[in-house]
C-alpha cells in the first residue's frame, strides 16, 4: 500500500468517525477539516456507501449514518487512553453523583478494548494521578444525568426546589436549556414557566425531578447569546 493509499484509508476512517459523532455533517465541513476538495469527500462517501456503511443523504443539509449503525472503537493509542484517564480524575472530584457514574461506566468499557500492555499502563497511570477537590464545601447532587437527558429530548422537568436560605420548598415547571458548571456546583438555566423568563437553578437544591411526557418547543436562543442577554 502506497502513502497516498494509506492516507485516504486514515481520512475514510476519520470521515466515519466524525459521522459516527456528529448528527449530521456537511462535505463543506469535511473537506476543510481534512484539507481536501470537496469532490474528493464525494468520493470518499462514495466509498464508504461501497463498502457498507449505510451513509444517508438530507438535501442541502449533509451526510449522517442508518439510525442505529455504530462501529464500536477498536483501540486507542496509550496517548488517547492517557488523556482519557487523567480526565477521569477530574470527573471522580465532581459533585454529581450520577455524572460520576456515567463517566465511569464508559472508562470501563474503553478500558475492556485496550491491549493488554496498554491497559497496565493506564491503570498504572490511573493509581499514580491525584486532583484535589475545589473545594471541601462543595455540595452533591445526583441529577445531572437525567436533566441531561431532558434538555437534549426538550421534554418539560418538575422540580421541586428548595429556596435558597430556606427549608421551603416550591414546585416549578421548567424547560432545561443549559448547563454549566462552577467551582463548587452544577447549575441549569431553564426556562421557568412560573416567571415566564429564564433562571438558573443550583443542582444541589433540587429534591426531586420528574420529567414529564409533554415536549417544549426548542428555544432558539443559543448559549452564547443568552450569556451576552444576562451580562446586559
Amino acid at each position: 500500500m502506497n502513502d497516498n493509499e494509506t492516507s485516504r484509508l486514515s481520512r475514510l476512517t476519520a470521515i466515519l468517525n466524525q459521522l459516527q459523532a456528529k448528527r449530521m455533517v456537511t462535505a463543506t465541513a469535511l473537506a476543510e477539516k481534512f484539507g481536501v476538495s470537496i469532490r474528493t469527500i464525494y468520493r470518499d462517501i462514495r466509498s464508504l456507501e461501497q463498502s457498507g456503511v449505510p451513509v444517508l443523504t438530507e438535501e442541502g443539509k449533509g451526510y449522517y449514518l442508518m439510525e442505529g449503525y455504530r462501529i464500536p472503537p477498536v483501540s486507542f493509542t496509550e496517548t488517547e487512553a492517557n488523556a482519557l484517564i487523567t480526565a477521569e480524575q477530574f470527573v471522580l472530584k465532581n459533585k454529581d453523583a450520577s455524572f460520576v457514574k456515567a463517566y465511569v461506566d464508559a472508562i470501563d468499557k474503553i478500558k475492556a478494548v485496550l491491549r493488554s500492555t496498554a491497559r497496565e499502563n493506564v491503570e498504572l497511570l490511573s493509581s499514580r494521578t491525584a486532583i484535589s477537590a475545589s473545594s471541601a464545601a462543595a455540595h452533591t447532587s445526583n441529577h445531572l444525568a437525567t436533566l441531561q437527558q431532558a434538555l437534549t429530548a426538550f421534554n418539560v422537568v418538575r422540580l421541586t426546589y428548595r429556596k435558597p436560605d430556606s427549608d421551603s420548598e416550591e414546585i416549578r415547571l421548567v424547560e432545561p436549556f443549559a448547563i454549566l458548571s462552577t467551582q463548587e456546583n452544577w447549575l441549569m438555566v431553564a426556562f421557568c414557566r412560573l416567571r415566564n423568563d429564564f433562571r438558573n437553578f443550583r443542582l444541589d437544591r433540587i429534591v426531586q425531578v420528574q420529567v414529564q411526557p409533554d415536549k417544549f418547543t426548542p428555544h432558539k436562543l443559543s448559549l452564547e447569546e443568552y450569556f451576552r442577554k444576562t451580562w446586559k
